[in-house]
Formats: structure tokens, C-alpha cells, sequence
């Protein structure tokens, strides 16, 4: 890293990783420039963290300048950039070394990576598979994401002690990666949904997304979900060791002589990776479908890389999510508490309920947008068995919803938990799940997620 120490340095992308960018840098003594496109009036509270860093970094708002590029010795793009941006293109015709921010700390990075790939489930997966490594006694890294950016790994001060770097993968950062190496490989799945802004069809979104197989060895693993992927002939001739993960029975579905892997049998999880092993799951602390499916992408990961029998259990029975994406909190007197503050949006507020058997007490509301209730109310109904209402939305979901269930309306968020867990009985689920941006009463959903755990610990 010594030979970017003092450099000339370009920023493209003032998000969350381009900070992430600045503060990695500034530990080298760069020299840094940010730009992005968007003008200063969209740029209002970014500007004045950027004003609070020292040494402040030069900006270029509301234009990209080939100056600018052709001015840095380095040049880096985040994620949310398209990484065929005319001003990049230059840069690189000029000579210029350009990499997007994954790619530049994939070029540093000296560990061996668990790569987790595929459209949905991709961040649970490597958060489980890094906490079954860390009961294992192992040092990790988790990132991949503009929450935890890649460059992240490089700022840590002890990052050679780390064993294993654990990232979530998408087709956008492995575009434009030379030589992308991991030692396991996970798809979960492979939609053909695709970011149009990235790649110009379908075909190349999938053709990069698993590019990430082609430098596989035997020495690797490759991790694929049997029920979505197992008819894929790419996968079945990797060049490496290939391992199958099925919410199904491998055996009632006859191909347990030809496939290894993890599979559900006889309300018991069974790997037959290296050796065969039986898990327990009556006691998991997630909920939901595709949560379960996330938990055996995981189990198949850790036996592939040898974790013992007893941090997998302990994985399946101990791992309480991802922070404000239905995250387990506490068990209050046989009320159990979950906190999925990520929720910002009615769909995705459905989707949650069903992750639960039995209905719930549902918190709700937030920042009053465009956004339409009604038709969500005959499936809200059967899932919510108490709603309590709080924010500036809570007047129109109450029209909307509020005849579907047992509807209270609140006065500020604390009286909201409070009167939650005064309405509950043992055996209840209390979840907030709001359904609405939090932005009118918190900065964010993850200061209302914090929050919402700091009231119910003091209950």
C-alpha cells in the first residue's frame, strides 16, 4: 500500500463508500479530490461531512471534469457508478489507473475470500458463514457492501490477523476484475432482473455474474442451490469441488447418490460433505423461508471449510439475523422481540409477516410519502393480530388499514413499544416492521432499529 502513500487520488461517488474511500486514503496522506454528478443542493449533508474531515478534501458537485481525472494518479469509483463512464474511459486510454472501489481492494487484499454471489439472500448468507467462523475461534472480516465497504478491510490497523474476508458479491463489483480468485464460491440464485443502468441485456448481467467461477481450481468450493440452479450446466462442470444446498429431501428426491451437499430430511438438516453430519433446527432464532434457505447455503459453506459440528449447531440455534432486517433482539418474559427497521416499504412489510408462523404484534408507520395502503389490507389482516401506529403516516394507514386488525393509534414511538408489549401475552411476537421511511421522526432506519432495541431493554 506504501506506493499509493502521498498520491494524487480521485474519488468518483460521494456515498457512503466514497467516505469509506476518503478515510482509507487520508491514512496515506493522499491527496484527494471527490466529484459527483449530482449538484451541492442534493449533496447538503454529505458537503458538511466533508468539510468536517481534515485535511478537507477538494470537490468537483454537480459535474464530472476530465481534468480532474486526467489530473489523479488513482482514480475510484464506487459501487453506484457506472464503471463505463466516458471521463473513466479517458482516464484509462490516458494511462491512468482506475479501479472501482472493490476492485482496488481485491488488488491489496493478501487473504482468502468467501465470495457470496447471486440475487437475493446474499448478505445473511455471509454474515452467518462469518459467525460460524468467529465460533470457530477465527478472525473475519464481513463486508462487501456500501454499509461495510470492501475498502474497509484495508483501514483496519490489525487486518493481517484476519483469517477470512467474507463478502457479498454482485455482478456490478465483479465487472471490470481481473483475476478474481476466492477459495468458495456461493449462488444462491440467479435472477434475470437486472440493474439496465450496468449492463446493456440480461445476458451480459449473467454472463459477469458468474465470471466469478472461471478461475475456480479443485482445490476450491463452489456453493449452489440445488432447488433454483441444479439444471444450470455451468455449475455441474466447475472445475472445482461443487457442493448442492436443497430445502428438500435428497434422498426422496433420488439423487442423493449423486449429489453432495446439504439437504432438509426427516425435520433434521444432513450434510454429507467430508463426512455426514445431522443438525438440529426446531430452536433457530430466524424466521421465514428464505431465511431457512440462507441457513443451509451457510451450513453447506461451513462444512465445506471444515468448521466443527458443534459451531454449525450453535450457528443454526444462536445467529439472530442481520441488524434491522428482522434481527431476533430479546425473549421478555415469552415475548419475543425482532427488529426489522430496514422495512421501509408495504411490500417488503408483507413479506416479513409471513416469516412468522403465528400473528404478531406489529409497530408500524413513519415518514408520510405517495405510498397507497389499502390494497395491502386483506393480507396485513390474517399476519397482525395488534397494530400500533406511530409517525406521520399512522392517520392514512389507520383509514386504510386499520379495519383489518386491532388498531392502536400512538402519540410518540416509546409509547409505541410500551404499549406493544402491554398488549402481549407469552408466546407473543412483537416486530416492528414499519412499512414507511423513517426520516420524520429518525436520520435513519438504522437510528430507529437502535433505538427500538435501546426501549425494549428498558422495559
Amino acid at each position: 500500500m506504501d506506493r499509493y502513500r502521498g498520491k494524487k487520488v480521485l474519488i468518483v461517488g460521494l456515498g457512503k463508500t466514497g467516505f469509506a474511500l476518503i478515510n482509507f486514503f487520508n491514512t496515506l496522506e493522499c491527496q484527494i479530490r471527490v466529484t459527483d454528478i449530482k449538484p451541492i443542493f442534493d449533496l447538503n449533508k454529505a458537503v458538511k461531512k466533508l468539510k468536517k474531515i481534515r485535511p478537507t478534501p477538494e470537490m468537483t458537485l454537480g459535474e464530472h471534469r476530465n481534468e480532474d481525472f486526467l489530473d489523479a494518479d488513482l482514480v475510484i469509483y464506487s459501487m453506484g457508478v457506472n464503471c463505463n463512464l466516458p471521463q473513466l474511459e479517458n482516464a484509462r486510454s490516458q494511462g491512468k489507473e482506475v479501479y472501482s472501489e472493490f476492485g482496488f481492494a481485491h488488488r491489496l487484499c493478501r487473504k482468502p475470500i468467501v465470495a457470496v454471489c447471486g440475487s437475493y439472500g446474499r448478505t445473511t448468507v455471509a454474515h452467518m458463514i462469518g459467525y460460524a467462523l468467529k465460533l470457530e475461534g477465527k478472525k473475519v472480516f464481513v463486508g462487501g457492501t456500501s454499509e461495510n465497504p470492501f475498502i474497509n478491510y484495508l483501514a483496519m490497523p490489525d487486518k493481517d490477523e484476519v483469517d477470512w474476508v467474507v463478502l457479498d458479491v454482485s455482478a456490478i463489483q465483479t465487472k471490470r476484475i481481473e483475476n478474481f480468485h476466492p477459495r468458495l464460491v456461493i449462488f444462491t440464485n440467479i435472477s434475470d432482473v437486472y440493474p439496465e443502468k450496468h449492463f446493456k441485456s440480461v445476458g451480459e448481467f449473467i454472463e459477469t455474474k458468474l465470471s466469478v467461477i472461471k478461475n475456480l481450481t479443485h482445490d476450491d468450493y463452489l456453493i449452489v442451490n440445488f432447488d433454483k440452479l441444479s439444471s444450470n450446466t455451468f455449475f455441474r462442470n466447475a472445475n472445482c469441488q461443487v457442493y448442492w444446498y436443497s430445502r428438500k429431501s435428497f434422498v426422496k428426491m433420488g439423487v442423493l447418490s449423486e449429489v453432495q451437499g446439504t439437504h432438509f430430511h426427516d425435520k433434521r438438516v444432513h450434510s454429507n460433505i467430508h463426512y455426514h453430519s445431522e443438525f438440529v433446527v426446531a430452536k433457530m432464532r430466524i424466521v421465514g423461508e428464505k431465511n431457512r434457505e440462507n441457513l443451509l447455503a451457510s451450513i453447506t459453506a461451513a462444512k465445506a471449510l471444515k468448521i466443527s459440528d458443534s459451531s454449525i449447531q450453535t450457528l443454526i440455534q444462536k445467529f439472530p439475523g442481520i441488524p434491522h432486517r428482522l434481527e431476533f433482539i430479546v425473549e421478555k418474559n415469552g415475548v419475543s422481540f425482532y427488529n426489522d427497521s430496514k422495512c421501509e416499504d408495504m411490500h417488503t412489510l408483507i413479506d416479513s409477516l409471513t416469516a412468522f408462523r403465528r400473528p404478531v404484534i406489529l409497530i408500524a408507520g413513519g415518514k408520510d410519502t405517495e405510498q397507497e395502503f389499502e390494497q395491502f389490507g386483506p393480507a396485513l389482516g390474517p399476519k397482525a393480530r395488534i397494530m400500533c401506529l406511530v409517525g406521520e403516516s399512522k392517520e392514512k394507514m389507520n383509514r386504510s388499514l386499520g379495519d383489518y386488525t386491532q388498531t392502536y393509534l400512538v402519540g410518540s414511538f416509546e409509547e409505541s413499544v410500551l404499549l406493544a408489549y402491554q398488549k402481549s401475552r407469552t408466546g407473543d411476537v412483537i416486530v416492528l416492521s414499519p412499512g414507511n421511511q423513517a426520516t420524520d421522526i429518525f436520520r435513519d432506519y438504522v437510528e430507529r432499529g437502535n433505538y427500538y432495541k435501546k426501549l425494549i431493554f428498558q422495559l
